[in-house]
């Protein structure tokens, strides 16, 4: 099975199997370095009681969360995988969702779909 049918299955089911609180008002996917050789990488989908365009730290009003239920990507088989290149996969995998996801309207109501390393910057992908 290829990544991009199993990240959109693990979202599927996180989707279908939780109840979203009505005060989430915008989605972030946290992005995590899970190994010291920085070819494994982690996402985590929270849901946001805010949203501010001009201010990432609306991710941080978390109203709910995949928690520890977690999506891996190794990138171990490239010869120089960073972090750069895991936010380039994941932004189009949500985006490759976000058109065409089963479950995608969960997403699409809310104000904004963002996408980024915890103690980095995030790119939004997505503006109801």
């Amino acid at each position: 099975m290829d990544i991009y049918k199993e990240f959109a299955q693990w979202l599927d089911r996180l989707l279908t199997e939780n109840t979203i609180p009505d005060a989430a008002a915008a989605f972030n996917f946290n992005l995590y370095e899970e190994s010291e050789s920085e070819s494994l990488y982690a996402v985590q989908l929270i849901a946001a009681g805010e949203f501010d365009e001009n201010d990432d730290e609306w991710a941080c009003d978390e109203v709910w969360s995949s928690e520890e239920d977690l999506f891996f990507i190794d990138f171990s088989d490239e010869e120089d995988p960073d972090r750069n290149r895991c936010l380039d996969v994941v932004s189009g995998f949500i985006s490759d969702y976000l058109a065409n996801g089963s479950r995608a309207s969960v997403l699409i109501t809310s104000k904004a779909v963002g996408v980024g390393f915890v103690d980095g910057d995030l790119n939004i992908l997505y503006k109801g």
